[in-house]
């Protein structure tokens, strides 16, 4: 994954994400972290400088992510020179990746490259609509953490691109990574209010409770098997007792309704994938498709067919 770094570059943007994706990979995940802008010493909001920089590369590999930072002073970094150089690399090589994540104010120098042309979009809330001037064809949306549309995510300034960060590791590694990351940062998993796929895997993560953590590790790990109460209690560490009743004050449900919703889950990506009822049923641990067609109607208050 490649950073790019405008002028007078807003720190937290850069260094948040960074420092997400560093602690993914030290876990595991499948990321390599490249720095580069138009200048090989890069100014920051705070008045230190960052150096050891790539310059920008003439190619960007098809399969990385690229990052681009927000800027203080925004109109004053983007019709500066190193601000022109980026826009310029940007609408040339910018469009070769298959995805664009922008942080804050990093929206505006997509925006005058054509890179958000026709996407729904977003920015701090500052710079919304100097980001609709940029972008007149994009349809900008206001009050959101980030927006994804096509391989486009774009996330609101400063801790937001945190947020995105997590939603990325999720996404290209895997949700328990996401929540490991999270956890080690001491930071709230969130997503979009508009995404569709409000994912179980990550919600009622948002607390302090190590015994809980513990409870919801087993259960996302291993969705499809059944989970006892002191089956659970004992990974946990705790009662059964203390577990059904700091699981809900941690999580808002039960430990049976959240198990339900990772089932839910699984079911719902095996028919995603072509399977059946049955064979989904089968894979989310349920004893028939008949079980799987009345936990949906549970979740969703329909079928699976539908």
């Amino acid at each position: 994954m490649w950073f790019i770094l405008p002028p007078d570059l807003v720190l937290l943007d850069f260094a948040g994400p960074a420092e997400a994706f560093r602690i993914a990979a030290a876990r595991g995940g499948p990321f390599r972290l490249r720095v580069a802008a138009a200048e090989s010493v890069a100014s920051t909001s705070i008045g230190v400088t960052l150096s050891r920089i790539e310059p920008l590369p003439a190619a960007i590999e098809r399969d990385a992510l690229l990052i681009v930072c927000g800027s203080t002073n925004d109109e004053a970094a983007l019709a500066s020179r190193p601000g022109r150089v980026l826009v310029r690399w940007l609408r040339e090589v910018g469009r070769q990746p298959q995805r664009l994540a922008c942080v804050c104010a990093g929206a505006l120098f997509a925006a005058r490259a054509g890179l958000l042309d026709g996407k729904r979009c977003t920015s701090h809330h500052s710079e919304i609509e100097l980001l609709r001037r940029e972008a007149p064809s994009a349809q900008v949306l206001d009050s959101r953490v980030f927006v994804e549309d096509r391989g486009c995510y774009t996330s609101a300034g400063i801790t937001a691109g945190i947020d995105l960060a997590l939603y990325l590791i999720a996404e290209l590694a895997s949700p328990q990574l996401s929540a490991d990351v999270a956890r080690h940062m001491v930071v709230y998993l969130r997503r979009a209010p508009d995404d569709p796929a409000l994912s179980p895997w990550l919600s009622g993560r948002n607390h302090m409770d190590a015994g809980i953590h513990r409870a919801q590790d087993a259960l996302t790990r291993a969705a499809q098997e059944d989970w006892p109460l002191p089956r659970l209690a004992a990974r946990a560490h705790v009662s059964v007792r203390t577990l059904t009743r700091h699981f809900r004050e941690a999580t808002g449900l039960s430990v049976r309704a959240y198990h339900a919703r990772l089932r839910y889950a699984l079911a719902r990506q095996a028919l995603t994938s072509g399977l059946s009822v049955e064979a989904a049923a089968t894979l989310a641990g349920l004893g028939s498709a008949r079980q799987l067609r009345r936990l949906w109607a549970e979740q969703t208050g329909t079928t699976p067919r539908r």
